[in-house]
């Protein structure tokens, strides 16, 4: 019976229909390490101030480690924003100033302004800003901004190589993983960029990135022309780049989210 009960429970969480986590382990710790190196002076000493001995790649997989426990369930919405489809970068912009739902878009904005407050517990210090590394990186993952009725992606079934995963999945692990890079690695790889880039990027509005990412996950989806297709080398040929830029300019946007909060800290 004992058996019997432990089939069952894990029974439930695999059928179970939840919105995955973005990016993979390595993603978020690309988007951290990638942000790490953009930090101003004053930015990196407060934050080490703040993580301790933990660096920004390591502690950016904390908001996805905790779903473990029940206390922090109240947190699984906040790693991502669904879009129907449809929407203009005008109707994006309307819709979201109206928002009041508990998503990425109004809990990144709820994080930066708590992070501002100098009168932050350190606790909630240390929690909101592990969040706040983690859940920039997710927006950046273009299926955090897929539609509800799939949850991102993760309802849409798919075949990487010969193994059944889903869309989502591919997009979070599978085609950052088949580099077969570490995440200090990838980083050197990828992380080339200008000023002037940097500078662009980082003047761009939180609403911009989730259009940007809304933009991609429609192209995505478009791409999927049947049940189980298989995804494989031409796949990855094909997007890769969007991937490496997609992480670029998570951690690009998040030191320049960072510096403003801490910049006179």
């Amino acid at each position: 019976m004992k058996n019997l009960k432990i089939v069952l429970i894990i029974s439930l969480f695999i059928y179970l229909p939840i919105q995955s986590g973005a990016w993979s382990l390595l993603g978020h710790r690309i988007v951290g390490e990638i942000a790490e190196s953009y930090l101003t002076p004053q930015a990196k000493k407060t934050i080490m101030e703040i993580l301790g001995n933990e660096s920004m790649a390591i502690t950016s997989n904390w908001p996805d480690f905790i779903k473990s426990d029940p206390a922090y369930k109240y947190l699984d919405s906040w790693h991502y924003i669904n879009f129907d489809d449809g929407f203009t970068e005008q109707s994006m912009n309307a819709y979201l100033k109206q928002d009041t739902a508990t998503d990425a878009y109004t809990k990144i904005n709820f994080l930066v302004k708590e992070l501002k407050n100098k009168q932050l517990p350190k606790d909630k210090k240390l929690l909101y800003l592990r969040l706040l590394i983690h859940i920039v990186g997710d927006v950046h993952q273009p299926l955090h901004t897929g539609r509800l009725s799939d949850l991102g992606g993760n309802k849409v079934k798919v075949l990487w190589f010969n193994e059944p995963t889903n869309l989502h999945s591919v997009w979070d692990e599978k085609l950052i993983d088949e580099q077969k890079l570490s995440y200090t690695e990838y980083t050197k790889n990828i992380n080339h960029t200008t000023a002037a880039q940097r500078a662009a990027w980082q003047k761009a509005h939180v609403s911009e990135w989730l259009f940007e990412s809304y933009s991609i996950s429609h192209k995505i989806y478009d791409e999927i022309k049947q049940p189980d297709q298989k995804l494989s080398y031409r796949y990855n040929f094909d997007h890769i780049q969007t991937v490496n830029e997609q992480l670029l300019k998570g951690g690009v946007r998040l030191a320049g989210l960072l510096n403003a909060i801490f910049s006179n800290s």
